[in-house]
Formats: C-alpha cells, sequence, structure tokens
C-alpha cells in the first residue's frame, strides 16, 4: 500500500496519474481536504484504493496495522503571501512531524515535500547540503515552516531507514488550474496573453538585475514524475536527506514570456509593471539548484527545456483544458 497526501493538489495530482500509469493503483490511499470541490477534476478517473479526509487521516495511520510501503507526503499549505503562522505550524510542522513519527517507528519510506523558498535570498546559495541548513533564512512563513520541519527532521534520532526532502524548485505544469495567484508564471502569462495578447512582468527593484531578467529555476512537472520514481526505484541504495529538485539552470522572467508568446504563436508584446508592494521585500531574484547531490545519488536523465516545456504545457494541456 502507498499513501499519497496532497493529492488534490498540482504535484500530488500528477504523482497519483504516473503512478497509476506505473501499475500502482488499487495500492494507493489518497489522502486531502476533499471538500474543497473546486480540485475535483485533479483526480477524476484516476484508480485508487481509498479516499481519506485529512482530518482523519492522522488517527487512523498512528492505529492502523496494514502493510504500508510507502509514504508520499505532499500535502501542505503553500500560499507565500499568507501571514497567519499559525496555519502553518498546523498543517506544514505538526502534521508532517506526526506522519514522520509513524514512519520511524515502523520504518515506513517516507517521501515529503520540503521548498526552495527555504533559501530564502539566496545569500547562502543553493546547496542542498545538510551542513548549511542552519544557516538558511526564508523570506516568508511558508518557507519558514519548510525550514523548519527540515531542521527537525534532520535532528530526530528516531529516523525511517529511507526518507527524502524534496526541496522543490519552480514547478509548473497541468493540473494547476485551482491555483489562483499561487499558479505558476507560465500559468499566468499565458492567461494573460490569451485575454490582451500582451503580458506584463514585474521591474526589478535592484540595480543589480535588469527588468526581468530576475531568473529562476523552472522545472517541468513532468521532471519532478521521473525524480519522485527514482526515488522510490533507488531506495535501497540512495542516501536518505534532503534534496534539490530543480534543473540545476536558472532562466529569466523575459525567457519565459517570450516562450509562451511561441507556444501560443502570437508575437511578443511585453511591458513592465511595479512588483507588488505586499510580496516586494520578499521576492527571490535569483534562485538555481545545485544538483550535485541528485547527480552522486545516480539521476542522469536530461531534464525538460523551458522552451519544450512551455510548448508541451501550451499545446497539450491549457488550450485544450486537459488535466494529467
Amino acid at each position: 500500500m502507498i499513501i499519497l497526501t496532497g493529492v488534490s493538489g498540482f504535484i500530488g495530482s500528477c504523482l497519483l496519474t504516473e503512478l497509476n500509469k506505473h501499475g500502482f493503483d488499487r495500492e494507493v490511499v489518497i489522502v486531502d481536504d476533499f471538500y474543497k470541490l473546486y480540485k475535483d477534476k485533479n483526480t477524476d478517473n484516476k484508480n485508487v484504493r481509498e479516499w481519506m479526509h485529512r482530518d482523519i487521516f492522522l488517527d487512523w495511520f498512528e492505529k492502523t496495522s496494514q502493510r504500508i510501503d510507502f509514504v508520499l507526503h505532499l500535502g501542505a499549505r503553500t500560499d507565500t503571501t499568507l501571514t497567519d503562522v499559525a496555519v502553518f505550524d498546523e498543517l506544514n510542522v505538526n502534521y508532517s512531524k506526526r506522519i514522520w513519527a509513524v514512519c520511524a517507528n515502523r520504518d515506513i519510506p517516507l517521501i515529503y515535500a520540503s521548498s526552495a523558498a527555504t533559501y530564502g535570498d539566496g545569500s547562502h546559495g543553493f546547496s542542498d547540503s545538510h551542513e548549511l541548513i542552519n544557516q538558511l533564512k526564508p523570506l516568508n512563513p511558508y518557507g519558514d515552516s519548510k525550514q523548519q520541519f527540515d531542521v527537525w527532521a534532520l535532528a530526530q534520532e528516531a529516523k525511517p531507514s529511507f526518507w527524502i526532502g524534496c526541496k522543490f524548485f519552480n514547478v509548473y505544469g497541468p493540473n494547476e488550474y485551482h491555483k489562483g495567484r499561487m499558479a505558476s508564471v507560465i500559468f499566468h502569462t499565458y492567461n494573460k496573453i490569451k485575454a490582451s495578447r500582451s503580458m506584463q512582468l514585474f521591474k526589478s527593484h535592484r540595480k543589480d538585475y535588469a527588468d526581468g531578467h530576475q531568473s529562476r529555476d523552472f522545472i517541468y512537472v513532468k521532471d519532478i514524475m521521473k525524480m519522485i520514481l527514482f526515488m522510490m526505484d533507488n531506495k535501497d541504495t540512495v542516501a536518505s536527506g534532503l534534496y534539490n529538485f530543480g534543473t540545476g539552470k536558472a532562466r529569466t522572467f523575459l525567457d519565459l514570456a517570450s516562450s509562451t508568446f511561441r507556444a501560443m504563436q502570437i508575437p511578443e508584446n511585453i511591458s513592465f509593471i511595479d512588483t507588488p508592494a505586499d510580496i516586494r521585500d520578499t521576492y527571490q531574484y535569483f534562485t538555481e539548484a545545485d544538483m550535485s547531490k541528485m547527480q552522486k545519488a545516480g539521476y542522469n536523465q536530461p531534464f525538460w527545456s523551458l522552451e519544450d516545456g512551455i510548448m508541451d504545457y501550451v499545446t497539450n494541456y491549457l488550450k485544450p483544458g486537459i488535466y494529467y
């Protein structure tokens, strides 16, 4: 049996599709807040063993005697603009600690979602070395919650024999229709161009970056799926710990916008606006994953380029409104 939390979300729903493709269907127990009906299409027509609401899952998980082969814990509150620390403490930290405790006590392999938001402004680099973890200073409560759990996990004496914290960088791709403001820049760029045949990017408020040259490590969700499955398939040989889930290559927002115009076959029309005041002081200007640990673990598959990933996303999902 495999447990997958956060299944109604963007990455979780894509992972369920991928598990089904690899023959895991009636073996997957899925967990989420299933009262949020606007996410229903993310899990339509997918095969599972059982649906379980997140409010009852932990009690069941702590008491069940059923054999559990893997826990994929992707459930979290991911709103980077939310300032209510109590929400993050409950859903991202304490909830995860209870899952960890059961996995450690019963030696259940665990893969959980961390975030590149833990790296803050990047002043300490983007290495997933455990020796650097305590130096990181996230820029918002969401990043703080992920950092808190990463630090806590590393400090535990009782650990699952195999565990991976996935420091997701800027993931984009199908099934993020429900995310609103928190959807990827590519999703918003597509919809803006579709509505106005133009795109506005944030101006730079730093002298060392030109407008539109703010950069991110954008990674297509299909690459994330391959990396997670690699970790599952190689749990007996890969070292446990925190791993970056990025491409190792930063690209500018200008590159992203230009690629989206090309994928939509619309002439490029880009202008610049001020970064919103509520996120200006916590805005990351550069992220780029150090992928050396992942490579050392044996992962050597090629990544989707930004151009090819956007073309696939726009052509096969956004234009026809299809889910993965």
